[in-house]
């Protein structure tokens, strides 16, 4: 053999076992070693673990409503004066919000729940938590939410928020409350 084809040869016995050394598996951490188990061997390199897979889990999104941390799931009552089925002013961000939020999400459906404090008879007290939430829907519907979408209901004095018998209990009594499916 000449000097000649034997450089060459040492050359390329050298340049492999450069390049195998080169192509190795990095190390795994103590960490990842104990939470990932062992994955079997592969036909192109029988002896050397390929690391796993790593698959996300899904990611499951709650619905505006149903999330405690949204202001849709959180503020869900228009409040009235005595006596009253008009709304006041300061219910307008709040009949804004649902109202934007249903007229985006057509398949989306509520229903609004009229009530009223203790006082009066049962007769005009369910009369007038309908008025309120009459009042809430025709508010709503500004903001392009269909008919389809809503249900009107009263519950009179027959749902209170507060048990008392003062006027601060009469004043959380006196509301309508955008009631949202439990899906």
């Amino acid at each position: 053999m000449s000097v000649q084809v034997r450089t060459s040869l040492v050359a390329a016995v050298l340049a492999s076992a450069f390049l195998a050394a080169c192509s190795s598996t990095p190390p795994v951490s103590p960490v990842t070693a104990a939470a990932s188990p062992p994955s079997a061997p592969t036909a192109t390199s029988p002896n050397v673990s390929q690391p796993a897979a790593v698959t996300p889990k899904p990611v499951t999104q709650l619905l505006p409503y149903l999330d405690p941390l949204n202001p849709l799931y959180k503020e869900r009552s228009v409040y009235f004066d005595f006596d009253q089925a008009v709304l006041k002013p300061a219910a307008r961000p709040l009949i804004e919000l649902h109202g934007k939020y249903l007229a985006s999400h057509p398949s989306v459906s509520i229903k609004i729940e009229g009530n009223t404090d203790e006082l009066g008879g049962a007769e005009y007290n369910l009369a007038l938590g309908q008025k309120r939430a009459q009042a809430v829907l025709k508010s709503l519907k500004l903001f392009g939410v269909k008919d389809t979408q809503m249900e009107a209901v009263s519950f009179g004095e027959e749902k209170p928020r507060a048990m008392g018998h003062d006027e601060v209990a009469n004043e959380q009594n006196r509301r309508a409350d955008l009631d949202y499916p439990a899906k």
